[in-house]
């Protein structure tokens, strides 16, 4: 396959040598298609038209990204792919072994990204040691929304325990309201799943369970603990949870039909965009338990022939790194920068927490990828896992052969 180095300057060049040419052009597959996710990526699209680009946009619904990869899997098969495409973690080396990405070091060096970002962060966005990828926010997994009303009402504080979650789900119940909004779908219930075995198990538990793999942690009694509490909140999500999309979930809770959501940071999007004000119609806190579970969004590109191609990957990795538009489109998207040098006064005081929560949880070793959402594990071991995870919540399946049936799956796995 044959690699392309893109600069910046790339687009000029172009312009200087070619009549023909119709300036930068980008397709771009990607899985924002909520309101708030709709609202952050027309950003970028403005940003990239104001610079003389052709947009073509490729959304695939589901918030998990699962139909977007299949959708990748097919155009790549085929010798078509997109120009960029939101892609992160492991995901991206693994595109990369298969010779398929374009490499952007040119834009990235020349632009210092590897000063702006945190190291933990830059690592997910270079192959081989070129960049092969551009950051576009980092989102934080392990957060619990709650309606500010409904706990009020009920003489409710958010849960700094998972034992006060519980009490508090209990007594919602018998005042007839919905603990907890949750969408049956096998990603949602991974991302509970995963704030569960961090804030039951701990950060060391969780990176030996969810990122190391150690059969010891996965067949542990603490993992034993983890079901069980899982098992707990299946009995606080309604009946009609079945294949919920997450950002109907997050309705329920602005629309005072449920009182909490455990969902990462994209939820506060759906909040924002409908009208509501963190600390005052919503609240946000960290879930029970200690540590930092992150999600960074990204683009990579590929390999793609043409000049207006090329230019347009060049021009789009620019645009993402850019200090207006990682302000900007972070502000509607609920996260917070990956650039670290980006101002945080704009953000409200959900984003200022993430923010000093990441800072603090890196310099103690307790920032940690999120094995649900894609940046801890390569898909086959993800998979095996939440298989386990959804399998166990739609089931009656006891926490000890959930446990035996995990440590299976993921030596199965291997």
């Amino acid at each position: 396959m044959k690699s392309y180095v893109l600069s910046a300057a790339s687009a000029v060049a172009i312009i200087a040598s070619n009549a023909a040419y119709a300036g930068p052009e980008a397709e771009v597959l990607h899985y924002w298609t909520s309101g708030g996710e709709a609202r952050s990526v027309a950003v970028l699209q403005e940003e990239f038209a104001a610079n003389g680009g052709t947009w073509t946009d490729m959304p695939v619904a589901g918030g998990g990204g699962d139909a977007a990869m299949t959708a990748l899997r097919a155009r790549v098969l085929s010798g078509n792919a997109p120009t960029a495409v939101q892609l992160k973690g492991p995901a991206i080396q693994e595109w990369y072994a298969e010779g398929v990405l374009a490499d952007i070091s040119a834009v990235a060096e020349a632009e210092g990204w590897a000063d702006l970002l945190p190291a933990s962060i830059a690592a997910h966005m270079q192959c081989d040691g070129t960049w092969c990828a551009a950051p576009v926010n980092v989102h934080r997994v392990d957060w619990i929304w709650a309606n500010a009303e409904i706990l009020s009402a009920n003489g409710i504080e958010m849960p700094t325990t998972w034992e006060e979650f519980n009490a508090a789900a209990e007594t919602l119940m018998a005042a007839g309201i919905i603990p907890l909004a949750h969408g049956g779908q096998a990603w949602q219930d991974a991302t509970v799943f995963e704030t569960v075995a961090l804030g039951v198990g701990g950060p060391e538990f969780y990176q030996q369970a969810l990122v190391n793999l150690d059969p010891e942690a996965l067949t542990s009694d603490t993992m034993v603990a983890v079901f069980d509490q899982m098992r707990i909140m299946r009995g606080f999500v309604d009946p009609n949870f079945s294949g919920r999309d997450w950002n109907l979930a997050t309705a329920m809770v602005m629309n005072g039909e449920a009182a909490f959501q455990i969902m990462g940071d994209w939820a506060k999007g759906e909040f924002i965009a409908g009208g509501q004000e963190p600390g005052v119609d919503f609240l946000c806190a960290s879930t029970p338990g200690d540590g930092y579970l992150y999600n960074v969004d990204s683009f990579a590109m590929f390999a793609v022939e043409g000049e207006d191609k090329q230019a347009g990957q060049a021009l789009l990795a620019e645009l993402v790194m850019g200090q207006n538009f990682q302000e900007v489109f972070n502000l509607n998207k609920g996260s917070i920068p990956a650039r670290t040098d980006v101002s945080l006064d704009a953000f409200d005081s959900c984003a200022q927490t993430s923010a000093a929560d990441m800072a603090s949880t890196s310099e103690a070793g307790t920032l940690l990828p999120s094995y649900a959402h894609g940046m801890a594990l390569f898909g086959a071991q993800s998979g095996a896992i939440t298989d386990v995870v959804t399998a166990h919540f739609n089931s009656d399946m006891t926490s000890q052969d959930a446990v035996q049936m995990l440590a299976d799956a993921v030596a199965n796995s291997m």
